[in-house]
């Protein structure tokens, strides 16, 4: 008895509280700046170094390149770009190595797909995955000039 009490007193002060409820798809979550989402490939500006496919503690990026077609410049151009949404776990190593920017995270998270397959994603899917993409990519919570306050 002391314990249906107990539970029915718990259950009428909840019933007062504000509801926590999102009506997601309909409309969208507001995520935090430091939200690692989907990765943005930006391809003019990758000079194939392969740091983030050596850093990668899943291995789920390849990327392939080759020569500049332009023989006035050095380096090579980006050729392929993959990554495996089946095994990356969204931890941001990538972005932070990578010297140029090339790779900057999104807050898009929204991954979904009936198929493994679907979950491979090229060069062209993420150059094109343009929404939400982070404004300060490696620079996000530290210290403006002068230092910490």
């Amino acid at each position: 008895m002391k314990g249906m009490i107990k539970g029915l007193g718990v259950t009428l002060k909840t019933l007062g509280a504000k509801k926590v409820t999102h009506a997601y798809p309909d409309v969208p979550l507001e995520m935090p700046d430091r939200f690692r989402g989907i990765q943005y490939v930006i391809e003019d500006k990758c000079i194939v170094c392969n740091q983030c496919a050596r850093i990668c503690p899943t291995e789920c990026i390849t990327l392939t390149g080759k020569p500049n077609p332009d023989p006035e410049k050095k380096g090579k151009v980006l050729d392929t770009f993959d990554i495996n949404f089946e095994l990356c776990i969204l931890c941001d190593l990538c972005t932070e190595v990578c010297p140029t920017e090339a790779i900057v995270m999104t807050n898009n998270f929204e991954l979904a797909a009936y198929s493994r397959d679907d979950l491979f994603k090229d060069l062209q899917w993420l150059g094109s995955n343009t929404e939400n993409i982070r404004e300060d990519n490696n620079n996000i919570g530290a210290p403006q000039k002068g230092g910490a306050k």
